[in-house]
């Protein structure tokens, strides 16, 4: 495994733990600041600045947990691009848990020798109870 797939391997990692334990700023540190979120059913968000308001939201936030199995890491030169399988709970501040699964095609962009989330497709769906 080179280098550059352990960075980023650890750049999901990082995400997944902070993203459970709601550290918005640690996520907003893992993406470019022109990064775009494209998703099924929804207009793409663009930005970080987009990313943050959506996360932030209004009143409590909810609770978020799940898995990423990345399948595959193609890394060329400043750029690298992945897909995993994501699996994700989400548990609002009442009620019970959404659970959404799908893959995800996600592209990186290596900054001051730093990989960032540049672009990311995801087509997560719900998953049947």
């Amino acid at each position: 495994m080179s280098d550059d797939e352990r960075q980023i391997r650890q750049l999901v990692a990082t995400w997944m733990a902070a993203t459970k334990a709601g550290k918005l700023d640690t996520v907003l540190d893992l993406m470019a600041d022109d990064v775009v979120f494209l998703r099924a059913g929804h207009p793409a968000m663009v930005g970080k600045a987009a990313f943050a308001a959506a996360a932030s939201g209004q009143g409590p936030a909810p609770r978020f947990d799940g898995t990423s199995e990345i399948q595959e890491i193609q890394v060329h030169g400043d750029w690298a691009f992945m897909w995993t399988k994501l699996a994700v709970a989400v548990t609002p501040p009442t009620g019970a848990p959404t659970k959404l699964a799908g893959p995800t095609l996600s592209v990186l962009r290596r900054e001051g020798g730093k990989w960032l989330l540049a672009r990311d497709a995801n087509m997560l769906a719900p998953v049947p109870a």
